[in-house]
């Protein structure tokens, strides 16, 4: 995917994420992300690839797809069916990766790190915003309504 203002090559983003319980933590990482970008591509993981996780999603896959379109930081939402960040690499041409820093010195993305550094991407790692996730969500609710 290329993109072009003129002459200039625009520099293009991307992040992705299952976007569940859309909260406060996702809309800094996207705002964050786009301010260090001209285009703003975002993967939305499938029902079926949360499912590798043993978990599955509270909203489905074309809501969440269709909420994070809504974004005005976004300006692109594909689906995400493969969790190889690199053969998304390989499709779309990002000039910068975007990630939470929960990643940040994990093997798996030391590894992409520098598979990335080889093709000239850039993984910008974003402060995990502290006291809110999906996850801490869904354990609330499920506690307020008793069902542990």
């Amino acid at each position: 995917m290329s993109f072009k203002r003129g002459d200039e090559k625009m520099i293009v983003g991307y992040t992705s994420g299952v976007y569940d319980l859309f909260h406060i933590g996702h809309l800094n990482l996207l705002k964050n992300a786009k301010s260090l970008c001209d285009k703003l591509i975002v993967g939305v993981t499938s029902d079926e690839l949360v499912s590798y996780k043993n978990k599955k999603s509270v909203i489905n896959h074309q809501e969440r797809m269709e909420i994070v379109r809504s974004i005005k930081h976004v300006d692109v939402v594909i689906p995400q069916n493969d969790m190889d960040k690199f053969k998304m690499w390989e499709r779309l041409k990002f000039d910068v990766m975007f990630v939470g820093d929960d990643w940040l010195d994990t093997p798996k993305w030391k590894e992409l790190d520098e598979k990335f550094k080889e093709v000239g991407v850039k993984i910008v790692y974003f402060p995990y915003t502290q006291g809110t996730s999906s996850t801490l969500i869904n354990e609330t609710l499920k506690n307020l309504r008793g069902t542990n």
